[in-house]
């Protein structure tokens, strides 16, 4: 009966492990190599290797402005949609562009100048609209980038694929390859943390999934923190469970589930093991990074007032800043509501009063500190706005998605200061000079880590994955 029972307690993934050394698996492992095995000698010959070179980053701060900010109300100043103002895109332009279906049946498209003034800034003299002062103020240490451009058309698919590399899910996030590859540098910490934060404009919802591992070792997911008194669900002891019978219930599970992987060697198993220590040791060093009595008034007057109330833009970039003192190495913000389909004056000023000073204030305080040569920071949406107004050309006239051409920045570890790189055309519709792609920027980003993006994979049911799939380059320009 002893015998019956262990057999039925089998699964599938223990199934699969037994019988791995079969004739079958013997052949599928000749045929895909090595490196293209599950086993954990294979991956771990893959890690041994990195960084593959000197890195320039050891961490990034990742500012997302999660609905797609307009570039044309922002950064991309375009004096010629103001001289044709409601006057029709010339078909020559627009070559026959896929649209959504919020303007695919548009019988018209009446071109739009942004309603805001722009001016060159700092000894770069790179634009910005007026409704980015503080921004502006710190021109010098950024590196605008003006043509990036994407496949994907709608929100989801376009989030997905900035954030995982592949516009459908199952692909692991860019925090999570870095988790996995290069570790902590805190092992109190998460290696890869999340924060999120809501504006006054249209939001568009957020899956967990965007902070995923998918085929990962969970451990290396996103670990979301929330403003508030218990900013990690499920953190703190349950009610009347002191310290020392917590430790002596953890040490208990442990044994079972090491017992339970050396039954079934599944490696989820020892990646729930590591979640439930790392939620141990953060119960101590949680509170004393979330407590922001040690800051002197000067940093709330740097970051502005909102830093002072948990959960807002604000105050998860002065709490990214404090993660990174704490070694964690990849810090994810989304700021939502930047979905500006009509009132995009109003929608993207309001929504710029939230970030504008806590973004440029977070990369002065880097820089204060001297953390922003090993820190990399990155502004920016999943795609632009369209130069023409969707549905009527009036006062509250919005705009819809745009894929070919939008603006994001970055800032310290390794990236050119003060340009501004790439041109679109005079109509802000099409990349002129210098395209960036999402792979290209994502390889980019890899490389500053020390990682060549093209060797960096993971064996996964008999391919080799990776985060910029099949394509991308790094960008040269970009770099100091």
């Amino acid at each position: 009966m002893e015998e019956l029972n262990h057999y039925l307690n089998l699964n599938r993934r223990a199934f699969l492990h037994r019988t791995a050394l079969g004739i079958g698996g013997m052949a599928l492992g000749s045929l895909l190599g090595n490196a293209c095995t599950s086993s954990d000698a294979g991956t771990e010959a893959l890690l041994a290797n990195l960084p593959h070179f000197a890195p320039k980053a050891k961490r990034v701060i990742y500012l997302f402005q999660s609905g797609a900010p307009s570039q044309l109300e922002l950064f991309d100043w375009k004096p010629k949609l103001r001289e044709m103002q409601g006057e029709e895109l010339p078909a020559s332009v627009r070559m026959g562009q896929r649209l959504t279906g919020m303007t695919a049946n548009q019988a018209r498209f009446p071109l739009a100048g942004a309603r805001v003034d722009f001016n060159q800034h700092g000894q770069s003299g790179t634009w910005f609209s007026e409704l980015l002062p503080y921004t502006a103020a710190i021109a010098d240490d950024l590196c605008v980038i003006k043509t990036m451009h994407t496949e994907a058309i709608n929100h989801d698919p376009a989030v997905t694929f900035f954030q995982t590399g592949h516009q459908q899910p199952g692909r692991p996030a860019i925090g999570s390859w870095l988790s996995y590859g290069l570790g902590s540098e805190n092992a109190n910490l998460p290696a890869y943390v999340v924060l999120l934060s809501r504006g006054k404009g249209n939001i568009q919802p957020l899956a967990s999934r965007v902070w995923g591992s998918a085929f990962l070792p969970s451990q290396h997911q996103g670990v979301q923190f929330r403003g508030g008194e218990d900013p990690v669900l499920y953190l703190s002891d349950p009610e009347g469970l002191d310290s020392l019978s917590r430790r002596k219930m953890l040490d208990a599970l442990a044994k079972m589930n090491q017992q339970q992987l050396e039954e079934f060697g599944d490696p989820e198993i020892s990646a729930r093991i590591s979640q439930y220590e790392m939620a141990y040791r953060m119960q101590a060093s949680v509170p004393d990074l979330t407590d922001l009595s040690d800051e002197p008034d000067s940093t709330f007057r740097l970051y502005g007032s909102d830093a002072m109330v948990p959960g807002t833009y604000a105050a998860n970039c002065l709490l990214a800043r404090r993660m990174c003192e704490r070694g964690v190495r990849f810090v994810q913000l989304y700021h939502m509501g930047w979905d500006a389909h009509f009132d995009v004056t109003g929608m993207t000023g309001r929504l710029a009063k939230d970030v504008d000073q806590a973004s440029a204030a977070l990369v002065t305080d880097l820089k204060q500190r001297g953390l922003l040569e090993d820190t990399l920071v990155i502004w920016g949406g999943e795609f632009g706005r369209t130069n023409y107004s969707q549905g009527l050309m009036d006062e509250n006239y919005g705009r819809d998605h745009h894929p070919r051409c939008f603006t994001i920045w970055m800032a310290g570890a390794g990236v050119k200061a003060g340009i501004t790189y790439g041109e679109t055309d005079e109509f802000g519709y099409n990349i002129a000079k210098d395209p960036v792609h999402v792979h290209d920027f994502q390889a980019t980003l890899m490389h500053l880590f020390g990682i060549d993006h093209e060797r960096f994979v993971f064996p996964y049911q008999g391919r080799r994955f990776r985060l910029t799939d099949i394509s991308g380059k790094v960008i040269p320009g970009l770099l100091s």
